[in-house]
């Protein structure tokens, strides 16, 4: 069956998501901004879910349609064949949003849309009452300019779940967020990789699973395994598929840096949790410790700017410790992700090879790029 499905994505990390499908095969239609717009079938609402490092969540898209009036929202909704996808005891809720449109009111959108599922599906099944025991099916109502786009969430969680994040420390970075810093850097694994401030160590496991050529998703469960519309032999040969494509003899680079005791402990649980920590080594260690093992290696790194966590004090120690170390080792590339606007001045003393807006949470973050020299 072809199916059309949506890859959300956090904004600036689009073009890092379409490649990732592309690389899975699948045919993009369209890219805007937080998602991506693709064709496939069943499997590859599996094959989305396992494998996208940096998308957000995967959704189906159901349908797309003008709506300036509520009947015309619950007439079309209701047309839909919602019996091809929500079974009898299928429990259904609906989420919305509406921006610049007619449709104002997202309650009064959602309890809509809900009304004219229920109407569909009472006709179908022929009952009054469903009891809603069964899978998941989360609706959304998104509204922009009176176009009115129905998904329906295949992932549950959202995709930076992976499930190893055991042990925490203060504001850790997103794992999806993680994975697109390693492949905006282009890094390859037979290079060294440091992450001087690894915090619970998120840059460094994402790292190794990219390596070793892990699902990312391998570890988790989604709502979707649970529909009727997937065969469950489909997620068992997925499934199968991935853990074959590990390469578990990949030998990496990878090492973890931190001042914190209790950071390097909780890096080191998490990595043990993911099952890379045998080609991770994490150490307790200053920043301003930090020491050449290697030509040509790379720093990737998510410093504890303030707005998230640390003093001034602190983060200009980090700066100086960097600057040294990049004067020092001219062949390696620093990759940083801070809110700081004067980082290149106060970091490297030179422009950035390339710089891209993102987003940590909800606070607005530049991924500075300054490569080695060749």
């Amino acid at each position: 069956m072809k199916l059309e499905l949506i890859a959300t994505a956090t904004f600036g990390l689009e073009a890092v998501v379409r490649r990732e499908i592309e690389n899975l095969g699948y045919k993009v239609i369209k890219t805007e901004d937080g998602k991506v717009t693709y064709m496939g079938d069943e499997r590859a609402i599996v094959r989305s879910n396992l494998w996208l490092r940096s998308a957000d969540r995967v959704l189906l898209k159901i349908a797309e349609f003008s709506a300036k009036e509520f009947e015309e929202l619950f007439q079309q909704t209701r047309a839909l064949p919602w019996e091809q996808l929500i079974p009898l005891d299928g429990k259904f809720t609906v989420t919305g949003t509406s921006v610049k449109s007619k449709l104002h009111s997202v309650p009064a959108c959602q309890s809509i849309v809900k009304k004219a599922i229920v109407e569909k599906l009472k006709e179908y099944y022929s009952v009054d009452i469903f009891k809603e025991t069964g899978a998941e099916y989360t609706v959304k109502t998104t509204i922009l300019k009176d176009r009115v786009t129905l998904t329906v969430d295949t992932t549950g969680a959202g995709l930076h779940k992976r499930g190893y994040r055991i042990e925490d420390v203060p504001a850790p970075i997103k794992e999806t967020l993680a994975a697109a810093l390693l492949q905006l850097s282009f890094w390859r694994d037979e290079r060294i990789l440091v992450d001087p401030c690894c915090g619970s160590g998120t840059i460094p496991i994402e790292a190794a699973m990219i390596g070793r050529n892990m699902a990312p998703g391998i570890k988790r469960s989604f709502v979707s395994e649970k529909w009727e519309l997937i065969d469950e032999e489909v997620w068992a040969q997925e499934r199968q598929k991935a853990l074959d494509e590990i390469d578990h003899d990949k030998e990496l680079k990878i090492l973890g840096c931190d001042k914190s005791r209790k950071a390097v402990g909780a890096a080191v649980r998490n990595s043990q949790e993911a099952g890379v920590d045998d080609c991770i080594q994490f150490t307790k260690a200053d920043v301003r410790d930090l020491k050449p093992v290697g030509e040509r290696g790379i720093i990737i790194t998510n410093p504890p700017y303030g707005e998230r966590i640390g003093d001034e004090a602190e983060i200009e120690i980090i700066y100086t410790a960097l600057k040294g170390f990049c004067g020092s080792n001219p062949d390696w590339s620093l990759f940083i992700i801070t809110t700081d606007k004067e980082v290149e001045d106060k970091v490297m003393r030179r422009k950035a090879n390339r710089r891209r807006k993102l987003y940590n949470g909800r606070l607005e973050v530049c991924y500075y790029q300054f490569h080695g020299e060749k």
